[in-house]
């Protein structure tokens, strides 16, 4: 029992795996830009915070990953506006981070009455 494949099914076999490997290329792409942009946010946090303040964010993102995200985003844009001109201490990060606290238990803990 021979089975023979016509163009038209060799050609949509050809097709699909052409679209698979632009696919997985595609994806690789990503992956790689992904990977090269995660290598250059840790290098500059690596230049512009002390060991300790590094460890203190590690140990945070464990609890608040949304936070550290959004101070090390912050971070970066300061260190590359030129804002920041010496490693910011582990003391100078609490503080950041206790000011950040501060404000958002602020804004979370409004109750907004609305009345008809």
């Amino acid at each position: 029992m021979s089975y023979e494949i016509t163009d038209e099914e060799l050609q949509e076999l050809l097709a699909r795996r052409r679209a698979m490997y632009e696919e997985l290329m595609r994806r690789k792409k990503e992956q790689e830009e992904m990977e090269r942009q995660r290598i250059l946010r840790e290098t500059i946090l690596r230049t512009i915070l002390t060991e300790e303040a590094r460890e203190r964010l590690e140990r945070l993102r464990l609890v608040r990953p949304e936070l550290v995200q959004a101070i090390e985003n912050q971070l970066i844009v300061l260190a590359q506006s030129g804002k920041i001109t010496s490693k910011i201490t582990d003391e100078q990060l609490k503080m950041m981070l206790k000011r950040i606290m501060r404000s958002r238990r602020k804004e979370e803990s409004k109750i907004i009455f609305k009345r008809k």
